[in-house]
């Protein structure tokens, strides 16, 4: 067995820090409604207003992202991502401490630059492993599991705004440990590919546009559920977090799917029919007047959301191997996150709840051809084993992998495939053979 001081300086991190920190990001939008709707209860906001506090902390994250997307491989992934897990923990524990709204609202901020920044760094690190859709399944997999103990947990807690609050700021701190075993700067990075051009432009900001309206659609509908099972379905807090709960574990078995499934079917499939089916559960949930409907609605929605999700972080980690889209999609994504509670807010008060889950439903089916064409003609195919190959079948992995094969030779897992150069080769005259036979000796006479 080798010791980890033989192991290869260039060697990815571990993906269980990745995972952790992707978790501690990630559960802020995830406890969005509870966030939004405990703002509109304990505290003189209107339901507007409370989505607006959410959508100024999603705003937070998203700075995050644009402002680190270039800076983590210079700096490593060890200190931005200790800073920004104290700015959640300081951010958001202020935010639950007090009922003063301009604290409330100054912690949400500190709180989701942290949550960004954290995020940030996840997303870079998923991008340099061996298998990034597998690591992100991973990530979605820990923090649907977290976000669904949240919310069986917080009902029975007590009421108040300030138990969401102070559970991010918890699992915050709960990730710090996973911070010791990230690494330092990347010298490469420096000189290398951190200070080149992105690769794929057309297709990155088509997808992180797309990404961005897409996180919109379902964060609209995501951030006025809570409304929409207590107002329109009949639901009280604790039916409510049950079928939240339900929703989020149906998620874990979605993203378990996901990761099963791997690339066998491409990342088109997934990530068009995915946003297609999904934009149906919208309609189906926002429409609900009872139990089974708003239930079936959310249990579908959440089940497919992250499989989609998953297959979209693998995608923005395969343009490019640094990470850079993968951050600028996943600040995209929060972006998106971030309008949506007012978008979700706006339009329930102008069209319903019904308009408006028609309304995100056209916009979903608007935004799938978009990244679906990303997927189909700039994702590539990351090598992965047995795939070490154009068209050479497993045996190519094979005999790259085999006992004796020079490392340096061998492509990294997870890299992306490299062009192929046509060479042309000038023609040759043909050569020209002499025979020379030497004359047979003549026959003497007797």
């Amino acid at each position: 067995m080798l010791d980890r001081a033989s192991a290869p300086p260039s060697a990815p991190p571990a993906a269980w820090p990745l995972v952790a920190l992707f978790t501690a990001g990630y559960v802020a939008p995830y406890l969005l409604p509870t966030v939004v709707g405990r703002l509109d209860a304990h505290l003189p906001l209107s339901p507007a207003q409370a989505g607006l506090i959410g959508s100024v902390l999603l705003l937070g994250s998203a700075a995050a992202g644009f402002t680190l997307a270039s800076r983590i491989s210079r700096h490593g992934p060890r200190p931005p991502a200790r800073i920004g897990l104290l700015l959640a923990v300081v951010g958001y524990g202020t935010a639950a401490a007090t009922s003063l709204l301009p604290l409330v609202i100054a912690g949400a901020v500190v709180g989701g630059f942290g949550s960004g920044t954290a995020t940030a760094v996840a997303a870079s690190g998923i991008a340099g492993q061996r298998d990034p859709h597998r690591t992100s399944a991973l990530g979605l997999l820990s923090v649907s599991a977290t976000a669904g103990a949240l919310y069986l947990t917080l009902p029975r807690l007590g009421g108040g705004h300030g138990l969401p609050f102070a559970a991010i700021a918890l699992v915050a701190a709960a990730a710090w440990p996973a911070t010791a075993r990230l690494g330092g700067p990347d010298a490469g990075a420096v000189t290398g590919l951190a200070a080149g051009r992105l690769p794929y432009p057309r297709a990155g900001v088509v997808l992180a546009g797309g990404l961005m309206l897409w996180s919109l659609a379902q964060n609209a509908l995501w951030g006025v559920s809570g409304r929409i099972g207590t107002q329109q379905a009949g639901l009280s807090e604790v039916t409510l977090g049950i079928v939240f709960a339900a929703a989020l574990g149906a998620g874990l078995l979605g993203v378990t799917a996901a990761s099963a499934l791997g690339a066998r079917l491409g990342r088109a499939v997934p990530i068009g029919a995915g946003t297609a089916l999904i934009a149906c559960c919208v309609a189906l949930s926002s429409s609900a007047h009872g139990l089974a409907g708003f239930a079936a609605g959310e249990i579908l929605w959440n089940a497919l959301y992250p499989v989609v999700l998953s297959y979209a972080i693998g995608l923005a980690a395969a343009l490019d191997p640094r990470g850079r889209w993968a951050v600028l999609a996943g600040s995209a994504s929060s972006l998106g996150v971030a309008c949506g509670p007012v978008t979700g807010s706006v339009l329930a008060e102008a069209a319903g709840f019904s308009g408006m889950g028609l309304v995100l439903g056209g916009l979903l089916l608007a935004v799938a051809g978009p990244m679906t064409a990303v997927a189909l003609h700039a994702g590539g195919r990351p090598l992965t084993a047995g795939s070490v190959r154009r068209r050479g079948g497993a045996p190519a992995a094979v005999l790259a992998a085999g006992a004796g094969a020079p490392s340096g030779a061998i492509p990294r897992v997870g890299a992306a495939e490299l062009p192929v150069t046509e060479i042309p080769l000038r023609r040759r005259p043909p050569r020209r053979v002499l025979l020379l036979t030497t004359p047979s000796r003549r026959r003497e006479r007797v």
